[in-house]
């Protein structure tokens, strides 16, 4: 059994053998942590998945125009089951707040 502790930046995960998990709140985070080879892992999984559907493309920026930031977000799903292993999931996200017209 796993609790779930939360406060307004992080996320912790409390094992059953006390171990303390968090959730990163950066990049620079997921990459510094005991658990980088976990986030990075994570990080590859979900730029394989975005190269495989075609999610975007690589171009050039055209003139005048600004780019929109991205950011990962990264979040640990626990097993329902004894037998299903903890996940780690990272997502890269738009930050479309960014964009004007």
């Amino acid at each position: 059994m796993h609790n779930l502790l939360k406060n307004k930046n992080q996320q912790k995960l409390l094992t059953t053998q006390g171990i303390e998990l968090q959730e990163p709140q950066s990049y620079e985070e997921a990459i510094r942590c005991p658990n980088s080879k976990e986030w990075k892992i994570a990080m590859k999984s979900e730029m394989n998945s975005l190269a495989k559907n075609r999610t975007w493309e690589l171009v050039s920026k055209p003139p005048n125009q600004k780019v929109i930031d991205c950011k990962w977000l990264y979040k640990i799903k626990e097993g329902t089951s004894q037998e299903e292993k903890r996940r780690y999931k990272a997502r890269l996200v738009a930050k479309g707040f960014t964009q004007r017209e």
